[in-house]
């Protein structure tokens, strides 16, 4: 049906489609560092980058049995993911998937998505994310106190940001510290590497045959089950048994208090939720959004704060404006909640960050669900659409020919206008109705530490630093970024 609308791609292979291709041409790109260049398009997403020059923009690949459309124009990427009358909802994820992140606002669709969205907005209210800075600021503070034995040193920004953002979504979300909750982090690490290490392997129903591991036990379920699927079980259960402690202590805290005993946090709202009987919300509800919160809420901010530090320490004309910009609004004290929105030049540095390495790379897939128009295609009902970040932001027909060079200035004029009034063109936080409900408090989070940081010291890369972007949940530095920090 899509070859007939002039839609080609790589021929379908029996059982597995493309996926092996996908595998090797990704091992392939990996294998090795690469030039210190920002077109991390050809490293993170190969086969597409490599299929759109041999098929065109749009063209279609399969995964097992399943047909995907890739599409790289901002019409129909809009299209898709403004999703007016639901002809285009989230596919259903897959099993290791569906054990990080459950069936949160990420992956659920229709009533239950409306629901638990209503919930979370109240979250990221604008009043409850300036009640949110103090405790990102106490937590960077933790950081720099760390950072104070590593004068002149030089020191894995990727790892300290991580245990950052670890402790601003357990302080802000969960109202504990991360030693408390970093036996969840621990076991989400785990879980998602275990997902990540099944990402383009195919599963067959009843006998799951996945070439790197012939480690299968019975269930009585399914007649085999690989090592990974019985470990992600046991990892999902301790994780579960972790919330749910998390979960009673709140209802005990509100049987002694009375009164907003549950708290004012994001888990104080869904447990408050869980427990009004009128909202319908299952325990199981509440587990999954906890899950989500501590997924997207450290991996995202993390990714996005690491490579706008690694690009800050490259182009240090741009960290000392950023610097300048910092003390003119902050002085020497600790950035004021109501003038971040002032701060025009770190808001250019980090949306150019953003394009150049968006943290979410794998989570715009959406399939149709009946057979309906996209753009002058005719789609068949079920046909899975993949939107690529990276073939956004590095389409030289969009950012012109120095799309792969670091350029804030871009954005002088605010994204519309460097997009040339096409918003589908930069969405390193989605679009539409299922834009990331959390974007605001991660740009807060990456303002505050970014500016906390230029007040001490200046930075720089250092020489030990490897460049191999890669993937785990979201866009990382494999090696890490080493930099050198000078106190001023």
């Amino acid at each position: 049906m899509m070859k007939s609308q002039g839609i080609k791609g790589p021929p379908y292979r029996f059982l597995y489609g493309n996926a092996k291709e996908i595998r090797e041409m990704i091992t392939g790109s990996r294998s090795s560092p690469q030039e210190l260049s920002h077109h991390a398009f050809t490293v993170i997403h190969p086969h597409i980058y490599s299929w759109t020059k041999l098929y065109g923009v749009n063209f279609v690949f399969w995964l097992g049995p399943k047909a995907q459309l890739v599409v790289t124009e901002p019409k129909m990427i809009k299209e898709v993911l403004n999703n007016k009358d639901g002809a285009f909802p989230k596919t259903e994820s897959s099993f290791f998937v569906k054990k990080f992140l459950g069936d949160g606002l990420i992956t659920s669709n229709g009533e239950k998505w409306m629901k638990m969205r209503k919930v979370v907005n109240h979250a990221f209210h604008v009043d409850s994310l300036k009640s949110m800075t103090p405790a990102v600021v106490a937590s960077v503070e933790m950081m720099l106190d760390r950072w104070r034995d590593h004068k002149g040193m030089e020191i894995d920004v990727y790892e300290e940001f991580r245990v950052l953002t670890s402790e601003v979504i357990s302080r802000t979300a969960f109202g504990s510290s991360y030693l408390k909750g970093q036996r969840i982090f621990e076991i989400l690490a785990k879980t998602v590497e275990i997902a990540v290490r099944n990402l383009y392997k195919v599963r067959i129903p009843m006998i799951q045959y996945v070439p790197d591991s012939f480690s299968l036990q019975h269930n009585s379920n399914q007649f085999l089950r690989t090592a990974d699927e019985v470990e992600a079980e046991k990892l999902n259960q301790q994780m579960r048994n972790s919330i749910i402690k998390m979960i009673k202590e709140r209802e005990k805290a509100a049987m002694v208090e009375k009164s907003n005993g549950y708290g004012d946090d994001a888990l104080g709202l869904l447990v408050k939720a869980y427990m009004d009987k009128t909202m319908k919300i299952s325990v199981d509800d509440v587990i999954d959004e906890c899950k989500t919160f501590h997924v997207a809420g450290q991996d995202s901010t993390s990714s996005g704060l690491t490579w706008t530090m690694f690009l800050l320490a490259m182009y240090t004309d741009w960290q000392d404006q950023a610097r300048k910009e910092v003390l003119e609004l902050f002085g020497h004290q600790n950035p004021d909640a109501n003038k971040l929105g002032k701060m025009k030049i770190m808001t250019m540095i980090i949306n150019e960050s953003l394009r150049l390495y968006p943290p979410a790379v794998f989570t715009m897939t959406r399939k149709a669900a009946r057979e309906t128009k996209l753009g002058e295609f005719i789609l068949p009902a079920n046909m899975e659409v993949f939107i690529s970040t990276l073939a956004l932001h590095h389409n030289p027909e969009i950012w012109g020919d120095d799309v792969h060079l670091f350029k804030p200035e871009r954005f002088a004029g605010g994204v519309a206008k460097a997009t040339n009034n096409n918003i589908a063109a930069f969405v390193p936080f989605g679009l539409g109705p299922r834009m990331c409900v959390g974007v605001n408090f991660a740009t807060i989070e990456i303002k505050v530490a970014l500016s906390m940081i230029l007040q001490r010291y200046k930075f720089t890369l250092s020489p030990n630093y490897v460049h191999s972007p890669t993937t785990f949940v979201t866009m990382c530095p494999k090696h890490g970024v080493p930099v050198l920090l000078h106190p001023l």
